[in-house]
């Protein structure tokens, strides 16, 4: 795990307390574009399943994970792509 995947997992962690928590740098396969590694920006995909969605909307999920994120969305991450779920929902797409 990168330092920059660490940063992210705790920063996540500790706000929303997930249940099942993965994080993927993409950032290699978008290397030579605007913003992207070369610049200090990384490309990065995160499943969170955490209580702290049941119940809000899909914008109000995002609002969390970006709270959480923090500055990180204007240094380290250039692109954060996700899927959010509560852990009813998770169970369910499992089945």
């Amino acid at each position: 795990m990168t330092s920059r995947v660490e940063m992210i997992e705790n920063r996540l962690r500790n706000a929303l307390d997930p249940i099942r928590l993965e994080i993927v740098d993409d950032s290699q396969s978008h290397a030579g574009h605007a913003g992207a590694l070369e610049s200090g920006g990384g490309h990065f995909y995160a499943m969170i399943v955490s209580n702290a969605f049941a119940g809000k909307s899909l914008v109000q999920r995002h609002q969390l994970v970006y709270a959480a994120l923090g500055d990180l969305m204007q240094s380290i991450i250039h692109a954060f792509s996700m899927k959010v779920l509560s852990p009813d929902e998770f169970i369910n797409k499992e089945v």
